[in-house]
Order: structure tokens, then sequence, then C-alpha cells
């Protein structure tokens, strides 16, 4: 969610307040219209406090007409705010709107203070209000995709996102509120787009380089994860559940040792969460050092004893350990907690196997990848049994092309072909409908290893009416990954592409252009050596030393 507090200083003319009074009156309007100016310079300083006395001071001027007087109001009540005092701050919207009912960014700042407390469809009112004075206010339609994220209508919500691109083009929090919407809607790639170009129009946004570090998490690209989290813990060096975020990235990539020192920082930032705990439990465990790990359970069952992660992983900890009785109890309790829990599942899998029961082992592991198919420890215990991961994916009639199908997995589409087969698609949907594949484009040289397979992508509501999207996955044969996932064509509007010396542009169809080096490019050639250019690089160099000549410098 992305939300933003607007201060309105200068939202009238500078004579508006002015016109037809007398000297005293404009001279001490212009000494209120310093003291504001100088309240706004301390706001964005951070002296919330100086800001809000000063705004204090300013409405102590009687002359001051009503829209002067509201934009001040306004002001304090972003102040207010700043200071988490958002019943005085409400208060102060209130009394603007009272006097200046055409004020736009009051409605916008209520709702942001509104939307904060839980308030969340009469902060949609005051956003629906603030867009019908102000159809170009990209802060509200931001703003209200923050609100429509968290009624759980997340195409709402990119839609005003993209509402706000469209009018401020490099509003890097717009881009960011937009990428947290795609990857909720599970189209990392997508999301990863966005995030990248935020995160180039802002390139000490954190939040964007850990969201984006949490998309490429989703499509198992752990090591680029890792280095999106470094950059966001550079910015934000106290900030625990980033520690937390990239020790779990390296658990994912095998690297226990790492994940171990990211949780610790993480407990010492914030020494009460159980889930830290926890997590650092688990990779203790998976580096065989099982009293730390059994410490750190038992910490988290003490913070937390309701959680039923600890005691599943406390569970898979005395497993490996071969204390069944101790494994089986602590399982019973987890699942006893939340008959829903994965790694409840996944442990009570191991354990099964662990004692023969093949078949029981299977359901369970199947159970957990199906409350959480990315849960790669139950993916690996199922492949350590000889048996498919995803036996249940139902193919979708229709939507293949050459070689490629495509299989429902949960509420996600797979292409696959045989032909390749460590490769699996993701067919990012954006509107209505089931995928179809509708190009395979295999590339030349200097391409070779690169293809492109396009697809529809649904139908969605334009201007116009309902409109076909389609997308693009730019796919690297020889990694067998997906590069992108690209905005081929919505409505009328196409994407064009450009392949030249080993890179790829694609101005896409939703705005947005993208580029990748996906090839060396051709070794640039030095210039002919003319006569002309040899006397001229003689002059230009200066003579070598006796020492040089001797010592070959």
């Amino acid at each position: 969610m992305v939300r933003r507090l607007t201060i309105g200083l200068m939202i009238c003319a500078s004579g508006l307040w002015a016109s037809g009074a007398s000297t005293a009156l404009a001279q001490q309007s212009d000494t209120s219209l310093l003291r504001v100016r100088e309240a706004a310079a301390a706001l964005v300083r951070g002296n919330v406090d100086q800001a809000i006395n000063i705004y204090s001071e300013a409405l102590e001027d009687k002359s001051l007409p009503n829209d002067r007087r509201a934009t001040i109001l306004n002001d304090r009540g972003v102040a207010y705010s700043r200071r988490q005092q958002q019943k005085e701050a409400i208060e102060d919207f209130n009394k603007a709107i009272q006097l200046y009912p055409e004020y736009a960014a009051v409605y916008n700042n209520r709702g942001n203070v509104l939307l904060g407390l839980g308030a969340v469809r009469e902060a949609m009112k005051d956003f629906d209000r603030a867009l019908l004075l102000a159809p170009g206010y990209a802060a509200a339609y931001s703003n209200r995709a923050g609100a429509f994220m968290k009624l759980g209508q997340v195409d709402r919500a990119i839609a005003d996102y993209t509402k706000a691109i469209e009018l401020t083009p490099n509003s890097a929090a717009a881009l960011s509120g937009r990428g947290r919407a795609h990857l909720a809607a599970h189209r990392p790639h997508g999301a990863i787009r966005d995030f990248t170009r935020a995160v180039g129009l802002d390139a000490r946004f954190s939040a964007a380089y850990r969201s984006r570090a949490e998309a490429k998490m989703a499509i198992d690209r752990y090591e680029e994860a890792i280095e999106d989290f470094s950059r966001a813990v550079a910015f934000e060096p106290r900030n625990a559940d980033i520690y937390a975020l990239r020790g779990a990235a390296y658990m994912e990539a095998d690297n226990a040792a790492s994940a171990i020192k990211d949780f610790a920082k993480a407990i010492e930032l914030a020494p009460n969460v159980a889930a830290f705990y926890a997590a650092r439990g688990l990779a203790y465990a998976k580096a065989e050092a099982y009293e730390e790990a059994l410490n750190d359970f038992g910490r988290a069952i003490e913070l937390e004893p309701r959680a039923p992660k600890a005691y599943a992983y406390r569970a898979w900890t005395y497993r490996q350990q071969q204390q069944a009785e101790l494994a089986t109890k602590d399982v019973e309790r987890a699942l006893k907690l939340d008959d829903k829990s994965p790694e409840a599942y996944w442990a009570r899998g191991e354990i099964n196997e662990a004692q023969g029961r093949a078949e029981l082992a299977v359901a369970d592991l199947r159970k957990a990848l199906t409350l959480e198919p990315r849960l790669k420890e139950a993916s690996q215990a199922l492949q350590r049994l000889g048996v498919s991961v995803r036996p249940g994916d139902a193919e979708v009639a229709d939507a293949g092309f050459d070689q490629w199908r495509v299989f429902q997995s949960g509420g996600q589409y797979i292409a696959t072909n045989d032909e390749f087969p460590r490769l699996r698609v993701a067919l990012e949907m954006v509107g209505r409908g089931q995928p179809r594949i509708l190009e395979w484009d295999v590339k030349k040289p200097p391409f070779q290893g690169i293809a492109v397979l396009r697809f529809h992508a649904g139908v969605v509501d334009g201007p116009k009416g309902p409109e076909d999207v389609e997308q693009a996955a730019v796919i690297d044969l020889q990694s067998g990954s997906v590069v992108s996932v690209e905005v081929q064509r919505q409505g009328e509007k196409l994407a064009q592409w450009t392949w030249d010396d080993g890179k790829l542009i694609v101005a896409s169809a939703d705005g947005v252009t993208d580029e990748f080096q996906l090839r060396q490019g051709k070794p640039k050639e030095p210039p002919p050596q003319t006569q002309q250019n040899r006397t001229a690089e003689q002059r230009g160099r200066r003579p070598r030393t006796l020492f040089e000549l001797l010592f070959g410098f």
C-alpha cells in the first residue's frame, strides 16, 4: 500500500487572500505566509513539533480568509499525522473541509489517515471525492489503489495504480504499489518489471528492492533475491524483517551458515519475535547443530505457544535425531493448533518416510504442497521417494500450441514442452478467461538459445469496452529460465521489439520500456589507423625517458 500525505501550502494564489485588503492587513498576511513556509520547511526536515507550533501560531491570524485557513489546517493535520496524533489530524482535516469544501488535497489526506485506522470504506469515499474534484490527482489514484488492496480487489487496485503511473510516469511509489499488486495476484514477472523501474527512478527506494527480492524468490531466483535484500539492508540497517527475509533466501539457496547469521541479526534487533527463533532453529537443524536448534524452538514456543511452525520444525529435528516418539508428539501438536499447516504435513511426511510408511508419507507431502506449492522441502522429499511432485495438474483444453501444453496448477497456469523438460513457464494472466498459446519463436544467431512464447492473457475492461491482452515470455533455453514477461498487446496497443547486437529493447503495450542484454554483443573494432591519425597520436604522446626505455615501461 502506498500512502502519501499532501502538503497544500501553495494551493491558493499568493494574491487571493490579499485582494482588497489594507496595507497593514497585507503585511500581516505576508508575515503569516512566511511563517507557513517556515513550518513547511521544518516539516520537510522532520521537525514535526516545530512545524505544528508554527502552524498553530499562523492560525491565530484572524484576518486569514477561509481558503488560506483551510490550507494551513490541512498542513497541520499532515504534521499531526506524522506525530501519530490521528484524532487531532482528522479534526484539522474536518475543519479544513468545512472552510474549503472544494479542496481536493484535504480529502486525500483524511482518506489516508482513515485508511491507516482501518476505516477502509470511509477512506474510499474521501479518495472518490478528491478525484471528483481533481480528476488528474495521481496521488489520490495511488491511495485509492491501496484501499482496493486492503479490500482484496487486486485488479481494481492495478487499474488505479496504472492511472497514477499514466499521470505521473516518474512516480516510483505508484510503480512499487502496482508491483505489490501484481505480486499479490501471483504475477512475479509483472511485479519485477514495476519494481525494477521504481528503483531505476529512485535508487534509494529500499521497499522496492525488498519487494523485488520477494518477487524473485517466487520464481526461484534466490541469488538475485539475496542481492536485492542486501541493497535494502544497506538503506535500512536496523530493519529486522529484511534480515529475516534474506535469511529465508539463504535457506532456499541451501546456505544455512549465512541464514543463521541473518536470523541472529534479526533476533538482535527484535528479540521477542517467535518466527525469527523458529527460522534460525530450522537453519541450525539443517546445519546439524541440533542442540542450538532445540534451544531456538523452545524460545519460539515460549514466546508464541500457539504457533504451529516451531512445533513442526522441532518435530523434523527430532526425526533427524531418530527420536520418533518426540517427533510424532510435536507434529500432532502442530496439526492440532492448525490443521492447514503445510510445515506440519511436511514434517509428518518425513517422519512417516523414516518409519517406512511410504504411502502415508507421500499423502502428507502432497498435502503440504497443496497448501504451499513453494515448500521446497516437501518437493525434495517426494523426489527422494521417486514420486511425481504434481500429479494432479489438469491440462487446459485447446490452450496448447505445437509441442507446448498448458496445465492448471492451483490458481496458476503452467506451460511445458517435452523438448525442454527443465522449463516451466508460468502464464501470468491479467484478465478474465483462460490462457492460450499463440506463437513460439526460437531466435537464430546472434540470439541463439533465446525464444519468445506469446500467449493470450485474458480480457480486461478498457475505456471503449473489453480489450484482449497478450503477453510474451522471453525465455533463455540454455539456462531453462524465463527472462521476463512483457505486455505484447492490450486492445489496439502493440509492443515494439528491437533486437540488436545481443540486446533486446521492448517498448511494452503498457507503456513501460525494458532493456535486456541477452547475449554478448560484437566487439567494437578500432578505427583504421591512417598515417594522419598515427602522426597525431605520436604528437600527443610524451617522449619516453631513458629509464622507461631501459626497463620496458
